[in-house]
């Protein structure tokens, strides 16, 4: 079976394996998701036994379903998992209470209830379709936002004895107890509301998106349904009106209150055994405070300020408290000859300045913090014990073979997820203490070869690139070169990771030298080689591609750069289309996906934190429209050919930037195709990636 046949039916060799998992806070308890097999896409609910290492199944979609249908999510709950870029069926995601004693999930917009000690799983009734449900911190209440008829939008509490209580709610388009668009797609910021650790109250979020534009959505395969309407916050527009209330079980209720004019965006949450922690940002991310709430009041106590010139980034995982009550806090380091991302502890620095810290994973026992991080290889990430004492900063790694490490902590228990070039898919390690206990199973398939990219860092700016040649490659062999990129803040291509790799072998072997290249304004470096596209991306991603595949040809003699392609998706296919356009001189072809093709159409957060305002610099917009390039007639042996793809229903880069985009080059006179995805959002899940594939090669072929 080929590549793209046998990745599309195995999830690209991700069904069957662990994901999502929990520890419980004793540490006796792993919980996690896991479907049958290869070609299983229903994940069910699992449980391994720390002491005995032994696994069992909780809760098996299939037979809590019957001949219901799993895949008829509610809309708000198909939403939320689009933000979470999550294509998994069966039981997408469950919440416990903090010592793993209950598991609670939706399941096609029913709410059920598994019990982890003693087994067993029953449906709990409710007056409407569920989405996010969470248990209180004793396991036995069960909080959700319905998603039917006139309760749609509330956040309701189901008691033990089945009473199902409107905790809040209203109409008018307003919700409670969910992530604003925002929140969930720019801030990562998947909920909406937080258990008090006592259990008797709700910390929870209302959303009005009565002022956000209205835009109307459709998929023209299917003319007998009715345009989804969207609230879409695109740049320079209002955004949701997001607050924050303290509810209480019995009815009461009290208003947090800060300076929300000037602090708009609420970026994080925290609650733990003492008062909550809050970071919101000012609408352009240059400032933002740490705020402790008073739960008796409402009132809010700045606990840190966060500054930066161009736009601050918060790390995951903070704030929360340390156990002797300082506040812990993400930050950057840039003085005194400093370059580094840190974590201070009320304003003291807490890590030392060569690690470049990613997440705050949680706890360990004796008061010491878990952190991921990097320690000079943007490749790759490690585990860190970050000391919580007073007098210096010190760390030490915790996983010592190479390649992308993640953990889960609970108790003396750490799940440590590893990752790397040397070894197919995600090895779930569960370790106590400095002993091995045992690996959760993965029914997953293997590939059908192990890709091996050369990384290396190059130019004066040292940019992470990788080369990857067919595996039959004699030396001396001119190969077309087909430059892969994503190239957008937030996310890193280059990393020691198999599965980042295997699609893109498929590529070599089919002729090609792939290339891809992190330019600046990616993660893992230091701030100031993330933050200097600040204003300027067209230029400095440009630059670095370019600059990049010039010095690597130097080194690599048989990439023929007289034969240049270039294909990315979303922030990826906006840098393909930008240097097909901009740089023919290059490129002789490329492959924009979902391409933001007019950044004044992309969402506020995101546009305006790189971009500023458009009211403030439209000339700024104009420099990185596609558009605005598309429109210009090409020179001679300018006119290079692009194949646009683009989901017919994406609600993040809606379909309107490709269609206009194609209009643009169709009045230039400049060579395109476009395929539309009928049906497909943003992910083009369900294997469309796949498929593409095969009509992309030919396309590449054609025009090389």
């Amino acid at each position: 079976m080929e590549y793209p046949e046998l990745a599309a039916r195995t999830r690209r060799f991700t069904h069957g394996a662990p994901r999502a998992v929990t520890v419980a806070s004793d540490g006796s308890r792993v919980v996690f998701l896991r479907s049958g097999g290869p070609e299983d896409p229903a994940d069910a609910l699992w449980l391994l036994d720390v002491d005995s290492a032994t696994e069992r199944q909780v809760a098996d979609p299939a037979a809590l379903l019957g001949d219901a249908d799993g895949a008829d999510l509610p809309d708000r709950e198909r939403a939320l998992r689009e933000r979470l870029r999550l294509v998994a069926g069966g039981i997408g995601s469950y919440a416990t209470d903090p010592a793993a004693t209950v598991a609670v999930f939706a399941l096609g917009g029913r709410l059920f209830r598994a019990d982890l000690i003693d087994g067993g799983v029953v449906e709990v009734p409710t007056g409407g379709g569920v989405v996010d449900p969470r248990p209180d911190p004793l396991g036995e209440r069960i909080a959700y936002v319905a998603t039917a008829g006139r309760s749609a939008g509330e956040l309701r509490v189901v008691h033990p004895d089945g009473a199902d209580i409107l905790l809040a709610g209203e109409e008018g388009g307003v919700t409670w107890g969910l992530p604003d668009f925002i929140a969930a797609e720019e801030f990562g910021r998947f909920r909406g509301y937080w258990w008090a650790p006592d259990g008797r109250c709700v910390l929870a979020a209302r959303v009005n998106d009565a002022r956000v534009p209205r835009w109307h959505l459709h998929d023209p395969a299917t003319p007998e349904a009715a345009p989804t309407e969207v609230a879409y916050p695109r740049a320079g527009s209002a955004n949701a009106e997001v607050t924050l209330h303290l509810l209480d079980l019995d009815g009461g209720w009290v208003d947090v209150h800060w300076d929300r004019e000037t602090y708009p965006y609420l970026v994080a949450v925290d609650w733990d055994d003492r008062a909550p922690l809050i970071t919101v940002l000012r609408r352009l991310q240059q400032h933002g405070l740490v705020l402790s709430v008073d739960p008796r009041t409402g009132e809010t106590q700045v606990h840190a300020e966060l500054a930066d010139p161009r736009w601050v980034e918060p790390i995951p995982g903070t704030p929360r408290h340390l156990p002797d009550g300082r506040v812990l806090v993400g930050g950057e380091l840039a003085h005194d000859g400093y370059d580094a991302r840190c974590l201070f502890a009320d304003g003291t620095l807490l890590t030392p300045p060569w690690l470049y810290v990613r997440r705050v994973v949680g706890q360990l026992p004796g008061g010491d913090l878990l952190v991921e991080g990097s320690d000079g290889e943007p490749s790759e990430q490690h585990l860190f014990r970050i000391s919580t004492g007073l007098g210096g900063t010190d760390a030490q790694r915790v996983s010592p073979e190479a390649g992308w490490h993640a953990g889960v902590v609970g108790g003396d228990v750490v799940v440590v997820a590893s990752r790397s070039l040397d070894a197919t898919g995600t090895r779930w390690t569960v370790r106590r203490g400095e002993r091995e206990v045992t690996t959760l199973r993965s029914l997953a398939a293997t590939p059908p070869y192990a890709p091996r990219p050369a990384l290396e860092r190059v130019t004066d700016r040292r940019v992470p690139t990788a080369v990857l040649y067919p595996r039959t490659h004699v030396a001396g062999r001119r190969l077309p070169v087909l430059l892969d990129v994503y190239g957008g803040p937030g996310h890193q291509e280059v990393v020691a990771v198999r599965s980042m790799w295997l699609e893109r072998q498929w590529w070599a072997d089919a002729g090609f030298a792939v290339v891809t290249v992190d330019n600046r304004g990616t993660p893992g470096i230091a701030p100031s080689f993330e933050k200097v596209i600040h204003r300027r991306v067209a230029d400095v991603a440009l630059t670095d591609q370019i600059d990049a595949l010039t010095a690597l040809a130097a080194k690599h003699p048989d990439l023929d750069l007289g034969r240049v392609a270039i294909r990315g998706w979303s922030f990826g296919g906006w840098l393909a289309g930008l240097a097909v356009l901009r740089r023919p001189d290059v490129f002789r072809c490329g492959i924009a996906g979902a391409p933001v093709t007019d950044w004044a159409l992309y969402d506020t957060a995101y546009t305006e934190r790189y971009l500023g305002l458009p009211g403030d610099g439209g000339e700024i917009y104009a420099h990185h429209s596609l558009i605005e390039l598309a429109a210009e007639p090409p020179g001679p042996d300018e006119a290079r050919p692009l194949l646009l793809v683009h989901g017919l229903v994406d609600d993040n880069v809606v379909a309107a930037h490709t269609l206009r985009l194609s209009a643009a080059l169709l009045g230039s006179g400049r060579p395109h195709a476009m395929i539309p995805l009928t049906g497909a959002t943003h992910m083009a899940a369900g294997g469309l990636a796949e498929r593409l594939l095969p009509v992309e090669l030919d396309f590449l072929r054609r025009n090389l």
